[in-house]
C-alpha cells in the first residue's frame, strides 16, 4: 500500500508570501481557544459559581500545579506559555477529526514553537550566568568540548521538533497500515464467496474510524503534554546554569 502524507496547500498569496493551510488553521485553532476561554471565564462569580467556573478554575489551577511540580512556585509567571502551547496543540490536533487539515501535520510548525523555546533557554542562561557566563558554558567542562556543546544547544529545539512531529506523523501511518491489513484480512475472509460479498470489506467498517480517533486523541493530547514538559525542564535547568 502506499502511503502519501499531504502537506499543506496554498491559499492565496500576500506579496511574495503563501498563505497555507498552516497558517490559516493554526489562526482558527488560536481563535477557538480564545472562545473557549472566553465562554468558560464569563460572568466570574466569588460565590454560587456554575459548571463553567469550575472546569475554568480546575483547568487554571491544574496548570499552575504542572508549573510549581516542575519548575517550582517562581515560575507561576510562566504559565500563560505553557498553556497557550498546550492549548492550541490540543485543539490543532483534534481538527483532523471533522475531516479538517491539521497545523501539526506540518513540521514548521513544530520548528516555530521549538524556536521560541530555544530563544527562551538562551535569554535564561544570559540572565543566570551573564554575557561571558554564557559563552563560558560552551568550553564545559574543557575548550575541547565547544564545538560538541554547540551542537548540542541546536539539536535541543531540533529534536523537540522532530520528536513531537515524528510520534504524530507515526500514528497516522499506523493507522494506515491497519486500515490496509484490515482490508487484506476482508479479502482473505470473504474472498472465497461468490459475487459482490467477495470484495465486501467487512473489516473496514468501523474499526479505523475507531482506530483513528484513538490515535488522533493519544497523540494529540500526549504530544503536545511531552512538548510542554521538556520545554519546562530546558528553560528551569538554563536559569539555574552556573
Amino acid at each position: 500500500m502506499e502511503i502519501e502524507v499531504r502537506g499543506p496547500r496554498v491559499f492565496c498569496y500576500i506579496g511574495n508570501y503563501p498563505v497555507t493551510e498552516t497558517l490559516v488553521f493554526t489562526w482558527v485553532s488560536m481563535f477557538l481557544v480564545i472562545a473557549l476561554c472566553i465562554f468558560l471565564t464569563h460572568g466570574l462569580k466569588k460565590r454560587g459559581i456554575g459548571k463553567r467556573q469550575v472546569i475554568a478554575e480546575l483547568m487554571v489551577n491544574s496548570l499552575y500545579n504542572l508549573i510549581e511540580t516542575n519548575m517550582g512556585p517562581q515560575w507561576r509567571g510562566f504559565a500563560p506559555f505553557i498553556g497557550s502551547i498546550l492549548c492550541i496543540s490540543t485543539v490543532a490536533s483534534m481538527l483532523s477529526l471533522v475531516g479538517i487539515y491539521s497545523p501539526t501535520n506540518d513540521l514548521s510548525t513544530f520548528l516555530a514553537w521549538s524556536v521560541c523555546v530555544f530563544v527562551l533557554i538562551t535569554y535564561h542562561k544570559f540572565r543566570a550566568n551573564g554575557f561571558l557566563g554564557y559563552f563560558k558554558t560552551y568550553a564545559q567542562p574543557t575548550v575541547v568540548m565547544t564545538p560538541m556543546n554547540i551542537i548540542s544547544e541546536i539539536a535541543t529545539p531540533v529534536s523537540m521538533a522532530f520528536r513531537h512531529y515524528g510520534n504524530i506523523l507515526s500514528g497516522y501511518i499506523v493507522g494506515l497500515l491497519l486500515y490496509g491489513a484490515l482490508g487484506a484480512a476482508s479479502q482473505a475472509l470473504l474472498g472465497g464467496l461468490p459475487g459482490i460479498l467477495g470484495d465486501f470489506p467487512l473489516l473496514q467498517i468501523g474499526i479505523p474510524a475507531v482506530l483513528n480517533l484513538y490515535f488522533t486523541v493519544f497523540s494529540g493530547c500526549l504530544q503536545p503534554f511531552i512538548f510542554c514538559m521538556l520545554t519546562m525542564i530546558y528553560v528551569s535547568s538554563a536559569a539555574e546554569t552556573e
